[in-house]
């Protein structure tokens, strides 16, 4: 199982209805709502990098909302 961490960057005020959606994404094991640069941590658990974590990644960064991310891939 690889863990994948993507920051996000909402818009204004978008944090909490942002992370309440992602939350109830498969593979997605926790969100956060941070203060700084990102605004949400998402917290992913995966079977194998490919077509599904893009497929993921991509229905993330097309959440409305969401204007910025970056995500973290874990090597152990």
């Amino acid at each position: 199982m690889r863990v994948i961490y993507i920051l996000l960057m909402t818009e204004a005020g978008m944090e909490h209805e942002v992370a309440e959606k992602i939350s109830k994404m498969e593979h997605v094991t926790e969100t956060h709502v941070t203060y700084g640069e990102w605004d949400i941590v998402v917290r992913v658990e995966i079977g194998e990098l490919g077509k599904e974590l893009d497929e993921l990644v991509t229905k993330i960064r097309r959440t409305r909302g969401v204007i910025k991310s970056m995500t973290l891939i874990s090597t152990g």
